[in-house]
């Protein structure tokens, strides 16, 4: 059975919200948006959804093949007030896609270089992240493994707090923060290493350990006994392709490469 890697991406990005339960699932981008969408049909029916606007959903929006609105269920609605009770309750888990992603799993969208005052290049301000960083599950998105987003030393702006003893704010410990997965475009990671060191947890096919190793600007803990990352299933790519008739997810990544890639050092061979 073949699959892309941006296919690969987005079932492995769909796990983080297995056994979420009832939880306002929100995936910024199209594959993230696709990966919470394929987890709310297969293992996480109770996880709810918006329509990036106001209305609950009963069942996901695809993301190509369909007019705005056409023919989605709306189950209630949820307004900017709702959003942010939600938000502040906990009963959120956010799938984002951060500029750049330090060893303490603090995240930077706003600049990057220069100084605070006066950027290299300016991006999207903080936004929601701050507020997000302390009061749900976030996980995180990278299409590109590279140091230039797993940053050596701190990020250039601190958008959303991590394992950082240093930047907690009052009242909370290293135990409050929520950081569950992060899936590139090589592995897949998370914060559970030992005092919360970002670790390895699986590597995609073709991929080897010491190629994330080498595209990462920090150290990197494994599990031990580290395998592959899980192949999608046929029920996975059957929903994808229902969600996204037009293939926009092959437009995602650059070349669309496929799921099970050969190795570095094969392919110099």
């Amino acid at each position: 059975m073949s699959f892309s890697l941006a296919e690969l991406m987005v079932c492995a990005a769909s796990d983080v919200f297995k056994g979420d339960g009832e939880v306002l699932a929100t995936g910024i981008g199209l594959l993230p948006r696709l990966a919470a969408s394929v987890a709310m049909r297969s293992s996480n029916p109770d996880l709810m959804m918006t329509d990036s606007q106001s209305f609950m959903l009963s069942a996901p929006n695809p993301v190509s093949g369909a007019s705005s609105h056409a023919g989605q269920a709306n189950e209630n609605w949820m307004g900017f007030a709702r959003i942010f009770d939600n938000v502040w309750s906990g009963a959120r888990h956010a799938l984002v896609g951060p500029s750049q992603i330090d060893c303490f799993g603090q995240t930077n969208i706003s600049a990057l270089g220069g100084t605070y005052a006066a950027p290299k290049v300016q991006l999207l301000g903080v936004r929601g992240f701050p507020g997000n960083s302390i009061s749900h599950a976030n996980s995180f998105f990278v299409p590109k493994h590279s140091k230039r987003v797993f940053v050596e030393g701190e990020c250039d702006v601190v958008c959303s707090i991590g394992y950082n003893p240093d930047r907690l704010p009052k009242g909370y410990q290293l135990s409050d923060i929520d950081i569950r997965r992060v899936i590139t475009d090589l592995c897949v990671m998370d914060f559970q290493g030992p005092n919360f060191q970002p670790r390895i947890i699986s590597l995609h096919s073709g991929v080897s350990e010491e190629e994330v190793r080498d595209n990462t600007g920090f150290e990197l803990a494994a599990i031990a006994g580290l395998g592959e990352t899980a192949h999608p299933s046929a029920e996975q790519l059957a929903i994808i392709a229902e969600l996204d008739p037009k293939n926009l997810r092959g437009k995602q990544l650059k070349d669309n490469p496929p799921g099970i890639r050969e190795r570095a050092q094969e392919q110099k061979a």
